[in-house]
């Protein structure tokens, strides 16, 4: 059976594909590759758009909450109220805009004249999308020292808009806490605090890192071994006993953000010595390369050496380990603030809001308190699974 001219074309036209897909597998970049392998991990993609989605709620976290997380916004007449989940159809009829029911305060002989709250069922409130609501600002960067030492505040473009909210009264997805403080709007504010902590924690570390594993590996002899005791040293040093007598030392008069920022730069000064190791592992192996001794001839500097030769060789290791530290930051944060070391209210992180999981009041009857562990194990996870799906498509001998 001989093949037929549209045959012969269709294979010529798959083995031409297959040339050009062969060719620019053979001729893509280091990051090319790594976002090829990075792809076939379908686990990492998930974990990847989890996290983005993580991100993004993070940084809109006070145009997505609809009521001031703090006490500001707290409902008096919703106090651990159960998540308010909006409604399409019930008893009375289907409505096109999703509703909620009208809730009723009032006093009985029953309940010894207290205020008891009562759902109307009669009466509908509708949601709305973008409504006014309370005014923050894009950019709010309040630090005060105590003294003259260090003060910046920075408060820029201020909004009052919100993605929804209710035409009467007020609504509350995840419920609300004994004060009536709105949970959702607390745990879209600790996402971002969170991820804050973690981003300026690592920020540090990665640079104290680069610093001192880059000078250390490229100069080796006596400046390595010094460098290696002071990396030994931060090594060994017992967290919790640190941030113990850090928290005795910290002023009462210092604000939320100022706790927050400080928090951030212990974590950052003490997570530094793992990379600072790998950097430093890798610079004396590869400083005795022949591009290196090219750049020496060519009378290049030490710091030009390794910022442009030595350190770029290692960028995509050094990208994988940062999102893996990531969620150790953010685990470290959390722990401490949950035992009460770092950091406390009113600061809305996920370590603040667990807190509360653990009275026994709460693990009987408001169980809506557990909803922001829910994110909290999801935003570590989706962490870890990304940074393994980077470490596995960086290195070339994974199987991929």
């Amino acid at each position: 059976m001989t093949d037929t001219p549209s045959t012969i074309e269709t294979a010529a036209a798959d083995s031409e594909a297959e040339r050009k897909s062969k060719e620019a597998y053979f001729t893509a970049g280091q990051y090319a590759l790594i976002w090829a392998r990075f792809k076939k991990n379908r686990s990492a993609v998930v974990a990847g758009v989890i996290l983005i989605v993580m991100i993004l709620m993070g940084l809109s976290a006070p145009f997505l909450s609809p009521y001031d997380p703090n006490i500001a916004g707290r409902d008096a007449t919703y106090q651990n109220g159960a998540p308010q989940i909006p409604k399409f159809w019930d008893e009375n009829g289907f409505s096109f805009r999703p509703f909620l029911y009208k809730l009723e305060r009032t006093r009985s002989a029953a309940t010894n004249f207290r205020w008891v709250t009562q759902v109307n069922r009669d009466e509908r409130r509708y949601l709305e999308l973008f409504v006014k609501g309370w005014e923050f600002y894009i950019i709010n960067i309040d630090l005060d020292l105590p003294g003259d030492t260090f003060d910046l505040r920075l408060k820029t473009w201020r909004v009052d808009t919100h993605l929804f909210g209710m035409d009467q009264g007020m609504i509350h997805l995840f419920g609300t806490e004994a004060a009536g403080k709105d949970i959702f709007a607390r745990t879209m504010f600790a996402i971002w605090t969170s991820l804050a902590v973690g981003t300026i924690g690592v920020g540090i570390a990665f640079v104290l890192a680069l610093i001192i594993g880059g000078v250390s590996g490229y100069a080796g002899g006596w400046t390595d071994s010094i460098l290696q005791m002071i990396t030994d040293a931060v090594r060994t040093v017992p967290a919790i006993p640190l941030f113990m007598a850090l928290a005795a030392m910290v002023p009462d008069e210092w604000s939320a953000e100022t706790r927050f920022f400080f928090i951030s730069i212990i974590l950052g000064l003490i997570g530094w010595p793992t990379l600072a190791r790998r950097v430093r592992t890798h610079l004396l192996t590869e400083r005795s390369q022949e591009y290196v001794l090219a750049a020496k001839l060519c009378s290049a500097t030490p710091g030009h050496i390794i910022r442009r030769h030595l350190l770029p060789s290692f960028s995509s290791y050094i990208i994988v380990d940062l999102v893996i530290s990531f969620p150790y930051m953010v685990l470290s944060e959390t722990a401490l603030s949950f035992i009460g070391l770092g950091l406390k209210d009113p600061v809305n992180s996920l370590g603040v809001l667990l807190q509360n999981v653990t009275k026994v009041d709460v693990l009987l009857n408001y169980q809506w308190y557990f909803i922001p562990a829910g994110f909290f194990m999801a935003l570590v996870l989706a962490f870890v699974f990304v940074g393994d799906g980077l470490r596995d498509a960086a290195d070339p001998y994974s199987g991929h």
